[in-house]
């Protein structure tokens, strides 16, 4: 995470050395500037002939602005803002610094009219304005500048992710009239949290107050969120929040019109479709209205006058983009609430490491409730301890002890009860039955899977598996390392025949179920909600989250199991959760405390002593060895740059989630970290930026991956 210095930092900060090089070469040399000329010597613009344009061209040698002529008849389309079309590269006009590209027209952002240019040759002339829609304006310039430089990356990547495609049936249509600031918001549930009214009043007296809010479990944080977003537009400011997924969008949807009711905000989902997404931001960039409620690419909605910007449940994945430069949502509203001077709300029945530094920095201020209100809003969290051992010898290896049977015989009597299966599938891992050695592929070396129960097959390139056997003691049994959802679903529909049994995951997703005895069977992040709350919750298999080779496992952990528990009743209300896994674990002991803020403080103050992410800031640079070692000699990193490894990584195949930093199929990758203290990520972007932006000038045809501040670094 950025140390306040870099937050406030400008946005131009950063910039390649060799651009740097270039610019202050011209100033010095005082040519005359020639007078710009089109091709074909048509009429240009009598005032301000010159636009300048960032072409769509990712290349981090091509990150910066290119001057072209205005013809006369574009003058009054031509506007800061709009999108072009031009001519790049050979037939069109030399790029500064670099070689000729491919010639042909490529679309590009006006971004400012001038009365002359610097460049002393022929300028090629605008080739038309695709639309006279302004849609990129100074303040969303300004920002995805300031994170292409964060990331080291490049202003058009940025604007491929915060500009939407244009479609022209919903720019055709008007935005309704914005309506007037709705008045100031009662307090609400708020009330259960000490200085929850106080923040309240702060957003709507115009105040820019900075909050980690760990949210109580139930059902209530949708409305409290609409609370915070009217408390804002009550100022006569905007107001964005950015929160996971669809599922959760469209609760926090529901929450604002029912406080507000239609008309005072826009809710942009991949789900709504691109029409209507691009007419909803458009009303916002039209400042038609001022509140935003959406998934990850809503982080760089244009909202006019911006007065609150909050993010829920940050520690989920799904807020970290998977392309280039892979901006994370909390960054990003960071970077926003710095630079623009407003409030911020970190948000979530978790506590992530990065929230909990934002708080011991000094930068945020807790938001939480007290003991006696988080007693009557979570439920009772159980696990298989000493006395369910004395009672059930088993119980710490079965799947299912005692304890998660009756757990469940209970629950069914007053409503549904979840189960968080770590896996979906059948039986998605599997090792012999012998010596437990995991089962691979002959082909690639991938684990077996059985997606269903008629064969095995490679969960990395997909091959199917006739003849498996075990290669170190030569047995062909198999059994699961973890049981999936569809096994899970099946064995306990048999255990309760008269039940109604649902399942819920990635390929059939569940928004919610009725308040009747049910199972429900989830993978994690998919769990729907419940109309009254669960009776109770199992989460088995917490070893296999909890014991993945990763340095957020634990976090990752207590994320998933306090997001699962929190739809549960509370504890007067019977409410009751099973955790199946080895009890002293330090998540497992948090979750049974309801303490997600001091396990996320004891993690912090590890990663401080071992110099770990957020306390330091890293990059991964992933290449062929040869690329890769190129690329490190090359590049002029700060002095104190920490270089760690290179080592191995996997290869992507076709039947595995790709990853950002996996070597393509059957190429030999390596990864190396880069680790500097806090204060220094600046620099570090900045230097693998100028690296980056020299090899792709020289035409170096191997490719390298750079990702500033990786989710995954094993």
């Amino acid at each position: 995470m950025s140390s306040d210095n870099e937050r406030s930092a400008d946005p131009g900060d950063g910039a390649p050395e060799q651009l740097a090089l270039i610019r202050e070469t011209v100033r010095k040399a005082k040519v005359p500037r020639a007078k710009p000329r089109t091709w074909r010597g048509a009429a240009l613009a009598k005032e301000l002939p010159v636009a300048r344009v960032l072409v769509n061209k990712g290349a981090l040698h091509l990150d910066q602005y290119f001057d072209y002529a205005v013809p006369e008849e574009l003058d009054a389309e031509a506007q800061p803002g709009v999108r072009v079309r031009v001519r790049f590269g050979a037939g069109g006009r030399n790029v500064r610094g670099g070689r000729r590209e491919g010639g042909g027209l490529i679309d590009g952002f006006l971004v400012e009219r001038r009365a002359e240019s610097d460049y002393t040759g022929a300028l090629a002339a605008l080739a038309y304005v695709v639309s006279p829609e302004p849609v990129l304006g100074p303040e969303l310039l300004a920002l995805s500048r300031a994170v292409a430089d964060r990331y080291a990356g490049s202003l058009a990547d940025v604007l491929q992710l915060a500009v939407p495609p244009r479609n022209g049936k919903a720019e055709s249509r008007p935005s309704p009239e914005p309506l007037p600031p709705p008045p100031a918001p009662s307090a609400g549930s708020w009330e259960r949290y000490a200085q929850g009214p106080a923040f309240l009043r702060a957003l709507a007296e115009g105040g820019a107050p900075r909050a980690v809010w760990t949210a109580l479990p139930g059902p209530h944080w949708p409305q409290e969120i609409a609370r915070a977003m009217a408390a804002t537009l009550a100022s006569g400011r905007g107001a964005l929040v950015v929160v996971p997924d669809g599922r959760a969008a469209a609760r926090v949807d529901a929450a604002l019109t029912g406080l507000l009711g239609p008309g005072r905000h826009a809710l942009l989902t991949a789900d709504s479709g691109p029409e209507k997404r691009y007419r909803e931001w458009l009303a916002v960039r039209r400042g038609s209205v001022r509140a935003v409620v959406g998934t990850r690419a809503a982080m760089f909605a244009p909202v006019a006058d911006l007065g609150l910007v909050a993010v829920w449940d940050d520690g989920d994945t799904s807020h970290s983009d998977d392309n280039a430069p892979f901006p994370h949502v909390r960054e990003v509203l960071e970077l926003r609430a710095a630079h623009g001077r407003c409030a911020f709300l970190l948000g979530g029945t978790n506590c992530t490491v990065e929230a909990a530094q934002l708080v011991e920095s000094g930068w945020a201020l807790p938001l939480r409730a007290d003991r006696e209100q988080l007693r009557i809003a979570a439920p009772l969290v159980r696990t298989v301890g000493d006395g369910e051992l004395a009672r059930d010898g088993a119980a710490r290896a079965a799947r299912l002890p005692s304890l998660a049977w009756q757990t469940v015989r209970d629950g069914l009597r007053s409503g549904p009860v979840l189960i968080q299966v770590p896996r979906r599938g059948y039986a998605p891992r599997l090792a012999c039955v012998r010596c437990r050695e995991p089962a691979r592929c002959r082909h690639c070396a991938g684990p077996l899977q059985a997606p269903d129960q008629q064969g095995l097959d490679c969960a990395w390139c997909g091959r199917a598996e006739t003849a498996w056997h075990c290669v170190a003691c030569g047995s062909s049994r198999l059994r699961a390392q973890i049981v999936g959802a569809r096994r899970t679903a099946e064995e306990l529909g048999r255990a309760f025949p008269a039940v109604p049994v649902r399942t819920s995951g990635r390929d059939h997703i569940l928004d919610s179920v009725p308040d009747a005895p049910a199972l429900v069977v989830s993978t994690p992040g998919a769990e729907p909600v419940a109309e009254g709350g669960y009776a109770a919750a199992l989460l088995l298999d917490g070893w296999a989250m909890v014991g993945r080779p990763d340095l957020r496992a634990g976090e990752e952990a207590l994320r998933r199991w306090t997001a699962a528990a929190s739809l549960v009743r509370g504890q007067p209300e019977g409410g009751t959760v099973v955790v199946v896994a080895e009890p002293t674990l330090r998540p497992v002991q948090a979750l049974v405390r309801w303490d997600p803020v001091g396990h996320a403080r004891r993690e912090l103050a590890e990663r401080a002593e071992l110099g770990f992410p957020p306390v330091s800031r890293m990059a991964s640079v992933t290449g062929a060895p040869p690329a890769l070692a190129a690329f490190l000699a090359a590049a002029e990193l700060p002095p104190e740059a920490e270089v760690l490894g290179p080592v191995p990584v996997p290869a992507g195949g076709s039947g595995r989630p790709r990853r950002p930093g996996d070597a393509p199929p059957g190429e030999p990758w390596e990864r190396a970290l880069l680790r500097v203290p806090p204060g220094s990520g600046a620099a570090l972007a900045a230097a693998l930026k100028a690296a980056q932006a020299a090899r792709m000038s020289r035409g170096s045809g191997e490719q390298v991956r750079i990702r500033v501040d990786p989710l995954d670094i094993g």
